[in-house]
């Protein structure tokens, strides 16, 4: 991890990407709007949960330990939610 800056752009642009993937696919397909609003509310969540866990350490826990925590969970829940993109399509 190189700085707080780029963990933190990273996230936006991996969230950003998520999000505007589900929007292209709510005019391409028919896969309901409950579906498609859960899938955006959710993605907006990670992103907002990850952007402020970044600036904030948990106690007794080493900085890089942290970090490396953060960044495999967060990985785990984008593909999770890819996982769900490709169910909708």
């Amino acid at each position: 991890m190189a700085n707080k800056r780029s963990l933190k752009r990273n996230i936006n642009y991996v969230c950003s990407e998520l999000f505007s993937e589900v929007v292209a696919i709510s005019y391409t397909t028919d896969a309901g709007e409950d579906n498609i609003k859960a899938l955006l509310t959710s993605i907006l969540v990670i992103h907002d949960d990850y952007v402020r866990r970044v600036s904030h350490l948990e106690p007794g826990l080493a900085p890089k330990v942290f970090y490396k925590n953060l960044i495999t969970s967060f990985n785990k829940q984008a593909s999770e939610i890819v996982d769900q993109i490709t169910n909708l399509g």
